[in-house]
């Protein structure tokens, strides 16, 4: 291994102490494959476990953490995105790579483009405004994520100059960007809380948008839908003989549920010190003890709400609402721009978009409701892919687990008994490592 100049020996033997050791078993479990974690606690350790399994697409059907005085114990049970146990030598290569270091590994995809971020009060048709503002500006879209929720809008939108095909370091050009782009946010009713920024540096998207509508206190305002029999349910106690706060969260299983509960936990400065994740059918539940980055707990009911509020928020950003829709054609300038237009001209609104290109092809996702947030009509929808192409855009079924409403008491009930249940797994847990002297 190659050291960097700039160490010297004993920052050297640092590293080799704390760098993580990393097992994984297919023996063990006859349906998941398990991933170990072993490291020296740091603040943001687990997300940056999480992180890496989410990034290859990893469902996470189970987890068991547990940190205590300076080390941590991490163990997840996961499959592939069809449910299978990890075979590809490759995915398992990676896993053991990234996880094995003693600092959090960045792609690089994003290299060598403009990063811009944007806030706002959603409205229909916005996302057309946008992109015809880029495409006016001669900014190619290459990777784009785009969240609303609760009426507020967010999206990280990675470009490059059209004509040179690099990254925009002209200032001026900067700051029209900016100065359009922000003209647009604002609308009618936005002039104080819209926001734009344009940034060099690489970061991870979806981490990114959690912090951004956390920073727009997107979860202090209320979902059009309100309160439904689908919505997470969310619980924070406090353990004050031994000084942890306890959340537990049941809610519907869906990909990255556990990367963006802990991602808000983390940015909240929150630490775990122990927890269970089980997943059964379409259902998640999760119990987490936490305390403050500075060993307290939860401390006050408006601070207990607010927890609530923010995982709730955190939750139900990347739920999908409408029908998904997939457009995969030859990439062109001002194609996002035509393709948001003719959804805006027939009435449908995006509430969720990822875009994505490659070498000349564009590969984008938008889910997309009408006007008023409810589901499209079927002919509405045949009469935009006619107009953009039927071979090129198809509608996708969202998975069953986001269609799915909640079954009825008696599924609810016994969900519930699940949650309580979980209080006694990890104190067992703790029992078991001789942490406490009683789990009863």
């Amino acid at each position: 291994m190659e050291w960097p100049a700039s160490l010297d020996e004993y920052e050297k033997l640092v590293i080799r102490m704390n760098t993580p050791r990393v097992v994984i078993d297919n023996a063990v479990c006859a349906t998941a494959t398990l991933v170990k974690v072993d490291s020296a606690t740091k603040h943001g350790i687990l997300l940056e476990a999480v992180q890496v399994l989410t990034d290859l697409n990893l469902s996470i059907k189970k987890a068991y953490i547990s940190a205590d005085g300076r080390w941590f114990m991490d163990v997840f049970h996961v499959t592939d995105q069809y449910g299978h146990k990890l075979t590809d030598e490759s995915v398992i290569s990676i896993i053991e790579q990234s996880l094995g270091t003693s600092h959090s590994v960045r792609s690089n995809s994003f290299k060598g483009l403009t990063a811009l971020e944007l806030t706002g009060v959603d409205r229909p048709g916005l996302l057309s405004e946008v992109f015809a503002v880029l495409s006016d500006l001669q900014c190619s879209v290459v990777e784009a994520k785009v969240w609303t929720h609760n009426g507020r809008i967010a999206s990280l939108i990675y470009v490059k100059d059209y004509d040179s095909g690099s990254q925009i370091e002209d200032s001026h050009k900067i700051n029209r960007i900016e100065g359009r782009l922000r003209n647009v946010l604002k609308g009618d009713n936005d002039i104080r809380s819209a926001k734009t920024a344009v940034s060099m540096a690489e970061t991870h998207t979806e981490r990114r948008l959690h912090q951004m509508m956390f920073a727009d206190r997107d979860y202090e305002r209320n979902s059009k839908m309100g309160h439904t029999a689908s919505s997470p349910a969310i619980t924070v106690q406090n353990w004050a003989k031994r000084g942890y706060s306890i959340v537990n969260v049941q809610c519907k299983d869906r990909p990255k549920l556990l990367f963006d509960i802990v991602c808000t936990i983390t940015d909240m400065d929150y630490v775990v010190f122990h927890g269970t994740i089980v997943t059964e059918g379409h259902g998640a539940y999760l119990e987490f003890y936490i305390r403050h980055t500075d060993g307290t707990p939860i401390s006050s009911e408006a601070e207990r709400q607010r927890v609530i509020q923010c995982l709730q928020a955190a939750i139900e950003r990347r739920a999908s609402e409408g029908v998904r829709l997939e457009l995969c054609t030859m990439d062109r300038q001002g194609l996002l721009s035509e393709v948001t237009r003719t959804f805006r001209e027939n009435g449908l609104n995006v509430t969720r978009a990822e875009i994505s290109t490659t070498r000349e092809m564009t590969l984008n996702v938008f889910y997309v409701t009408d006007m008023a947030g409810h589901p499209v009509d079927p002919k509405i929808i045949e009469a935009v892919r006619q107009r953009i192409g039927l071979s090129n855009l198809k509608v996708k079924e969202l998975p069953s687990i986001y269609k799915e409403e909640a079954r009825d008491e008696t599924a609810a009930g016994v969900g519930g008994a699940m949650l309580l249940s979980l209080g006694s797994l990890v104190r067992r847990n703790l029992y078991n490592l001789g942490l406490i002297k009683s789990y009863s």
